[in-house]
């Protein structure tokens, strides 16, 4: 795509009125190697969020790339390029979790996460929360946890999680209400919250 001729100013009063996906298809086009330096981390944590497993996280990661790799001529732009790479962790996910059913369960989440944390309290801290965190999404169906990541862990709208899951908007209202509350509820029952 040849580069705009509009001052900055204009293009940007231009891409404001526009939708995000006419923006992103305004944009030039990003090469695999973008998508991958830029997204690795998203696309790793929401497998980590999804339940993939600590010592799976890096093949599966690699595994979305090689799908990224594979489909990327395909990308029409129809959604936004995070919700794709979301879509395509979503069903890595799933395809890793139904393979680890009939090998067994996941293994415990890992002592040694790396934290940013200031010192060893902080680190207990962080890493009590995440292993609490981790716990109760564990207990929720798999309907609810997807909607609940993609909402309230990666900050997915619901229009695109809908699109994500191939499900009405309604759907993904109900389904994020009673995974809030199941949540909330096991937070209280493990004595997390007041």
């Amino acid at each position: 795509m040849t580069e705009s001729v509009l001052p900055d100013t204009h293009r940007a009063m231009v891409e404001s009125a526009l939708p995000r996906v006419l923006v992103e298809v305004m944009q030039p086009r990003l090469t695999f190697d973008d998508i991958y330096d830029r997204h690795f981390d998203f696309v790793w944590r929401s497998l980590r969020h999804l339940g993939v497993a600590q010592s799976a996280l890096d093949d599966l990661a690699q595994e979305v790339f090689l799908v990224v790799h594979r489909r990327l001529a395909e990308f029409e732009h129809r959604s936004t390029l995070k919700t794709w790479l979301f879509g395509i962790a979503l069903g890595t996910a799933r395809n890793h979790r139904r393979g680890m059913r009939r090998k067994g369960p996941p293994e415990a989440l890992a002592e040694s996460i790396a934290s940013t944390a200031a010192g060893p309290l902080e680190h207990l801290v962080a890493h009590e929360a995440l292993e609490l965190v981790q716990q109760v999404l564990d207990t929720l169906k798999e309907d609810k946890r997807e909607v609940f990541v993609m909402a309230e862990l990666e900050q997915l709208s619901a229009p695109e999680i809908g699109e994500v899951l191939s499900i009405p908007l309604n759907t993904v209202y109900s389904r994020l209400r009673a995974a809030r509350q199941e949540f909330e509820r096991e937070i209280q029952r493990l004595g997390a919250l007041p």
